[in-house]
């Protein structure tokens, strides 16, 4: 939190009830100002009234809330980092990659290759800008036990040289005045290792504890944000599975919807206020209705179609092929990729 920030010059907030508000990752005006009365009180134990009032000295503090002219809309959007899948076709498709401060949605059936594009994420974020990254850390949440760090390992070897000497120069593998061989297996482990030590995974075990992990990871990335690699993926590895198999039917629907929703929108506040991309996977189901095209859905309903700002639909196709497919997206038209998937990771056609 800024000095300048402190929670205690809000009118109403104490000291009682600014640290119960930090401890639940309101550490920020621009946190709180975003924050719903009801979220607010009850973090805080105050009363909704209250919890307006303060949401409202934040918003006027934090100079956000307001219209602002296309002008500026496009100056912040300037901010926007492209993340690359290191598939040139994907990356067309997506209009450069996967963007910061946006919700990604990337789902298919089992074995499509959904937890290969986090793992590729997850690599790709921490290499130099010129190569498509972001000088980033990575936040892995689990909640099918698909996190592999061998997986890790292979996708960092699978680069080629000029990249990973470009990456081993940017962790500080060598000095200033040397130059960075991608041949030596000694800075290779090396590397590997500070990779992985910049991604932050944890197990969800519940659709609850997956909830909560999202509230940690809000803080996770709001305290990165002075680090040499701040936090500039956050990848949930799958969205529904648990909200999925806890919730069944129809009488559970509008339980489940409702927290999916608090969940996404949990998510989506991470890639607003750090500058972070959001990539979630998703599971399918067949829609036995569907008497043309493709049977299979997204999990998740309206919902989650509303809160992705990008949709992208992956299939098996002959092989180590998958068809990517962008089936939504607010600028950028429908289109169809080829990538392959190897022991290196995600690679051209």
């Amino acid at each position: 939190m800024a000095a300048s920030e402190n929670l205690e010059d809000l009118p109403g907030v104490g000291p009682a009830t600014a640290e119960k508000l930090e401890e639940n990752g309101f550490d920020s005006y621009q946190g709180i100002a975003v924050a719903s009365p009801g979220e607010l009180s009850n973090t805080a134990d105050i009363g909704e009234s209250s919890a307006s009032d303060i949401i409202q000295a934040a918003r006027e503090a934090a100079d956000i809330g307001g219209f602002e002219s296309g002008a500026q809309v496009l100056e912040r959007r300037e901010q926007i980092g492209k993340l690359t899948w290191g598939v040139d076709e994907v990356d067309e498709l997506l209009g450069g990659g996967v963007e910061t401060q946006s919700i990604t949605e990337v789902y298919g059936e089992f074995g499509a290759g959904k937890s290969q594009v986090t793992h590729q994420l997850a690599v790709n974020v921490q290499l130099p800008k010129e190569h498509g990254g972001l000088e980033g850390s990575a936040i892995f949440v689990d909640s099918e036990d698909t996190f592999r760090p061998e997986r890790i390992d292979q996708m960092v070897r699978g680069h080629d040289d000029e990249v990973l000497a470009a990456a081993m120069e940017l962790h500080g593998l060598v000095g200033e005045d040397e130059e960075a061989d991608p041949t030596d297996e000694g800075l290779l482990e090396d590397l590997v290792e500070v990779m992985l030590d910049n991604i932050h995974v944890a197990k969800a075990f519940n659709s609850n504890h997956q909830i909560l992990l999202a509230e940690k990871a809000k803080e996770l990335a709001s305290e990165s944000q002075d680090d040499e690699f701040p936090v500039r993926l956050l990848a949930v590895d799958s969205l529904t599975a648990h909200f999925r198999a806890e919730y069944v039917g129809r009488g559970e629907l509008a339980e489940r919807q409702q927290k999916l929703n608090k969940h996404l929108h949990d998510l989506m506040r991470v890639g607003d206020l750090n500058n972070t991309a959001v990539v979630v996977t998703n599971q399918v189901a067949s829609n036995p209705d569907s008497f043309f095209g493709d049977p299979t859905q997204p999990i998740g309903g309206n919902i989650l179609g509303h809160t992705s700002t990008f949709r992208i639909y992956l299939r098996k196709s002959k092989g180590n092929k998958r068809i990517v497919k962008l089936v939504d997206a607010p600028n950028l038209p429908d289109g169809e990729g080829v990538m392959r998937v190897e022991e290196g990771g995600l690679m051209n056609e």
